[in-house]
Order: C-alpha cells, then sequence, then structure tokens
C-alpha cells in the first residue's frame, strides 16, 4: 500500500493545500493521503481557530477528493504533536505500507528542526511541493525524496486570515465550503 501523510495546522484550509493534496495522489500514484490537523503543534503556542473548526474545515475542503481522508488522531492526543509519534503509528497499523510525508517547500527547508527528523526520514519518503518557479530543490541529509511538482499557488493561511479580519472577499481561496463555515461561525475576525 502506498500511504500519503499530510499534516498540517489547516488553519484556514485553502485552494493550495486542496492542489497540493490533489498532486500528491496523482504524481505519488498513492492508494490514499490521509490528512492530519495537527494538534499541540511543538513550535506554536496556539492556533487561531480552534482544534474543532480546523478538523471540520479540513473535512470539507477534502471532501470531494478521491482516496483522501481526515484523520483526526493528533487533535486528540494530548501534549505536543509529532510527526514521527504518527508514523510510528502508521506503522504498527498498517504494517508494510509506504509511507510517503506530503510537504511544502517552505516545511522542507525547516525540516532538520523537526523532532526526530532523521528517524522521520528513514520512515518516510518526502514528497516536497516545489511550486511553480521557486528556488532551486531542497535536499534533507540521509533522505530519499520526490518533488511535487505545483503551479505557482500564492495562497498563504495567515493571509487569508488577515484578508476575513479586514472583510475582504476570501471565496477565490478557500474551498466554497470553507469560506461558508469561516462566515458561518465568524472565524478569524477579530484576527
Amino acid at each position: 500500500m502506498r500511504l500519503g501523510i499530510y499534516g498540517g495546522a489547516f488553519d484556514p484550509p485553502h485552494n493550495a493545500h486542496v492542489a497540493l493534496a490533489r498532486a500528491a495522489v496523482q504524481q505519488l500514484k498513492l492508494d490514499e493521503l490521509r490528512i492530519f490537523p495537527t494538534g499541540q503543534a511543538w513550535h506554536r503556542s496556539r492556533q487561531p481557530a480552534g482544534a474543532e473548526h480546523r478538523v471540520a474545515m479540513t473535512k470539507l475542503a477534502f471532501d470531494d477528493l478521491t482516496k483522501t481522508s481526515v484523520d483526526d488522531r493528533e487533535i486528540r492526543r494530548a501534549g505536543p504533536t509529532y510527526t514521527v509519534d504518527t508514523l510510528r503509528e502508521l506503522q504498527r497499523e498498517i504494517p508494510g505500507a509506504e509511507l510517503f510525508l506530503v510537504m511544502g517547500e517552505d516545511q522542507a527547508r525547516a525540516f532538520t528542526t523537526w523532532h526526530e527528523w532523521a528517524e522521520i526520514a528513514r520512515i518516510a519518503t518526502l514528497c516536497i511541493a516545489q511550486r511553480g518557479s521557486s528556488g532551486g530543490r531542497v535536499g534533507v541529509p540521509g533522505a530519499t525524496t520526490i518533488t511535487l511538482n505545483l503551479p505557482s499557488m500564492p495562497d498563504s493561511a495567515t493571509a487569508i486570515r488577515e484578508r476575513v479580519a479586514k472583510g475582504d472577499d476570501i471565496s477565490s481561496l478557500v474551498p466554497a465550503a470553507v469560506a461558508g463555515y469561516i462566515a458561518a461561525h465568524h472565524l478569524y475576525q477579530g484576527h
């Protein structure tokens, strides 16, 4: 089984997240891509939206994408969330699965600061999204890497939250269901 792992805050999930998931499923020929909203990220004090909102938005964002599912185990895990723990759990649950860790270039550049990054690189193939004409490929010592090709998409969750706070339209940046959820729950308005 070829299993993709794609984690992130998804605060909120946006069109570039969906494009990366779609590219991963297609380019890596995955049997399944599991999407993991992060729980208590070790490098952040808190997320702007609560865990229940981030899980709900993530389910809405990826609902129409084939071969994907949202896994909320990192939200349910007590204490800091580490990718290596999730990978170890998946190894136990699905013995023999080939694991592909999907990430953006920004995460790949900071990868060697991750908790037990060398162990992560041993367990999973790193699949790094390269957006459009960004600077060269990111190398990670001791890791098997695959480059995922994506069109240039400048979406960022921070910019989207700022647009919502100013009352600007975000309908071209997030899936329609996510925009509706943000409006219905008045998220990011005090951001």
